[in-house]
């Protein structure tokens, strides 16, 4: 009989152990507020599922947690959970306190056991719910000792963590209100920072102010997010935009916070290698940054986690290291990013179910945020007193110098009026030597000038005795011989004139005419006459045409600018330079026709012979008395210049003689074969003309001089 009861006993339990298991969540009087964690079901599976096949499977699973932490899941997660309800209230709700899941869908029983579906989340404008609250609120109409099992869909991109509680209306408002106070007071303090800190942005112009101001406003927004405030008051009609909102605004935070770091800090110079970690998470947060714009949303959430982990250590250490150096602003940001770090260990231990959920762990963040962002504050205030003290310092050091350099100008003022004085004595008695000496250079420069004039008369002096002498003595010897003639033909007329006034009869006397003139023999010496009168005109007329020459060449109005043909100038100097030939040049010409170019005619002859001098010079240094030189000359002209090319195959020049050609007294010559002017005084008159000459030559083998000489000299002018 005993037995018997035992064994009722036991089984009554059992049946009610197992009817508590099934109708997980009880509400009464006497909790207005019950955390649903550990009472849950849930069903993850790598795929989408409908309803009907929730509703079906067996592969739900207890959750032994308050507040649920299920990870990352690109599928939707079921949730499962039975509430009984001994009040008197059956307007019950169910509050999800986690604002940043993208969708919510809650399947209600209806009277019959068919589910009906209400759908929240971000994907939907926030104005479409009817609980104007950030936390997804379900009505769960349950009568007095009534049970109903619930099915939840979630969806989200980020981490589920699902913080869900079964609520009596009023327990469920006056707890949203001491929550919205708490997050009001946070927010206050965010807005207070940011502003004073963008007002001592604006009047310090510090670059790690406007960092720190970026920073402090991404963290209220990513904070607002995550809260569901800026949802619900910023942009609640932009769905697309609040899936990525919490991420976009946590990325520019980190990367603010970043370049705060390394500008407050100054890691390039304090800590090398710790400033490329912080590079490499700027990298790894805009990164995160594009993926999420691009809408890879949860591979955005989940890269950016960990760079901000590898940030949020990174900052430790390197500050630690900058503070152990004696930078002692460095202290405010280990300790901030000691608290941060210390906060979001709490927060991570709640959401992991290590630490219980409640007012203190929920808001770690927040606080933990709050006293960073002023330790922060408190650093950069700290650093400005650090720069003024030191910009004090640094002025009165300045000034202090400032006074003693004052004193050792004075000092050196006197001395320096002493040696002002001596130097100047000095000074007037060089100035002195100077000038004498700069008379003598101009004197020997003036010297000089001239013997290269007396080089080219002598020059010009010797061809023309050259080129007259030859035609004077053919003048000459031809006299003699006609003289002699002349004296013979005399002779004849008076014989002749004897004979024509004899009383001879006309025959006899043009019988003794004739043998006479046979005696004579009249007729060659007739011929020799006109042979020799013939030379000796010959001989004038080559005198006439060299004078013509000499007269073009020299150009007695050679100071005025005239226009000149350059072709007859070139011919006048070949004449006057015939006489350097030695017959053992060949002279090649190849003229084009010309027109008149305004020029100083006299001083371009000068010009041509001085170039044709030194190529006749380079041709004996090759060939010697042997034949084979050449002279090449050459003109032409285009719209605006006439060309001038003189060539010659004689001994040429290397790179470093072509360079120093017209510098002046530079020459290759013997001494006392030039004066190293000739080609320094063609420089000059070929740019007074405003032309060009230049030099190509191959060692050994040949040069070339071109002229170019513009046609209208006023116009260039």
């Amino acid at each position: 009989m005993c037995k018997n009861f035992l064994r009722l006993l036991i089984g009554c339990c059992f049946l009610l152990l197992n009817n508590r298991a099934f109708a997980d969540v009880i509400i009464n009087n006497a909790e207005g507020r019950v955390m649903i964690g550990r009472q849950i079901s849930v069903l993850q599976i790598n795929k989408e599922l409908s309803l009907k096949d929730v509703l079906s499977s067996k592969d739900f699973k207890r959750c032994d947690k308050d507040v649920p932490n299920l990870g990352f899941s690109a599928f939707s997660t079921w949730i499962r959970f039975t509430v009984t309800n001994q009040t008197k209230y059956p307007d019950l709700l169910l509050d999800l306190a986690y604002p940043i899941l993208d969708e919510v869908e809650l399947f209600t029983p209806d009277s019959q056991n068919q589910y009906h579906g209400i759908l929240m989340g971000e994907i939907k404008n926030f104005d479409t719910r009817k609980y104007k609250q950030p936390d997804y609120i379900f009505d769960l109409d349950i009568p007095y000792s009534t049970t109903k099992t619930y099915y939840l869909r979630i969806k989200s991109s980020e981490q589920l963590i699902l913080p869900v509680s079964v609520n009596q209306k009023n327990d469920l408002w006056q707890f949203l209100s001491r929550e919205n106070q708490l997050s009001g007071i946070f927010f206050g303090a965010v807005l207070i920072m940011f502003l004073y800190n963008l007002f001592i942005f604006f009047t310090v112009r510090d670059k790690s102010y406007i960092y720190y101001v970026i920073y402090v406003a991404s963290v209220g927004l990513t904070q607002l997010g995550i809260k569901g405030f800026a949802f619900q008051y910023l942009w609640g009609n932009s769905p697309a935009f609040e899936l990525k909102s919490v991420i976009v605004f946590a990325c520019l935070g980190a990367i603010a916070a970043t370049l705060f770091t390394r500008s407050f800090l100054l890691t390039r110079q304090r800590a090398r290698r710790f400033d490329i970690v912080l590079i490499i998470v700027i990298i790894l947060q805009a990164i995160a940054l594009l993926i999420t714009l691009a809408g890879k949303v949860q591979a955005g959430f989940q890269l950016m986690q960990l760079s901000t982990t590898l940030f949020a250590f990174s900052i430790l250490i390197a500050s630690a290291i900058v503070m152990l150096k004696g930078y002692r602003p460095a202290k405010y940001v280990f300790f901030s990013w000691s608290v941060l770090l210390i906060g979001a260990v709490i927060f991570a231990l709640k959401d992991n179910g290590v630490l219980p959920y409640n007012t203190f762990t929920g808001y770690s963040m927040q606080a933990a945020s709050v006293i960073e962002m002023a330790l922060l504050s408190f650093g950069l205030a700290d650093r400005i007193n650090i720069l003024k003290r030191e910009k004090a310092e640094s002025q009165a050091e300045a000034l202090e110098i400032a006074r003693e350099n004052e004193r050792i100008i004075r000092e050196q003022n006197v001395m320096l009026e002493l040696k002002v004085n001596e130097r100047t004595a000095e000074l007037s008695e060089s100035n002195f030597e100077l000038n004498k000496i700069l008379t003598d250079l101009k004197q020997t420069q003036s010297q000089l000038v001239e013997s290269e004039k007396m080089a080219s008369l002598g020059q010009l002096t010797a061809g023309i005795a050259h080129e007259i002498n030859n035609p004077i003595n053919f003048v000459t010897s031809n006299i003699k011989p006609l003289n002699r003639d002349i004296e013979i033909m005399f002779e004849a007329f008076s014989v002749i004139e004897n004979v024509s006034l004899s009383d001879a009869t006309a025959t006899d006397k043009q019988k003794q005419i004739n043998d006479y003139k046979e005696e004579l023999d009249f007729d060659y010496l007739t011929l020799e006459i006109r042979q020799l009168i013939n030379g000796i005109n010959e001989g004038a007329t080559r005198t006439a045409e060299i004078v013509k020459s000499l007269r073009i060449f020299s150009r007695l109005d050679e100071d005025d600018l005239k226009k000149a043909d350059i072709n007859e100038g070139l011919e006048s100097t070949m004449i006057i330079a015939n006489n350097m030939l030695h017959n053992k040049i060949k002279i090649i010409k190849e003229y084009g026709i010309l027109p008149k170019i305004e020029c100083y005619a006299g001083k371009l002859n000068q010009v041509f012979l001085n170039i044709i001098a030194n190529a006749v010079y380079a041709v004996h240094k090759k060939f010697g008395e042997n034949e084979g030189g050449e002279i090449t000359i050459s003109t032409s002209h285009d719209d605006k210049n006439v060309y001038v090319k003189i060539a010659d195959n004689g001994a040429g020049m290397d790179a470093q003689t072509q360079k120093r050609v017209f510098e002046p007294f530079f020459t290759t010559k013997d001494v006392g074969e030039g004066t190293g002017l000739g080609m320094s005084i063609a420089y000059n008159t070929i740019k007074k003309h405003n032309g060009i000459i230049s030099v190509d030559s191959i060692e050994g083998k040949r040069t070339e001089f071109v002229l170019q000489i513009p046609i209208n000299f006023a116009a260039v002018g």
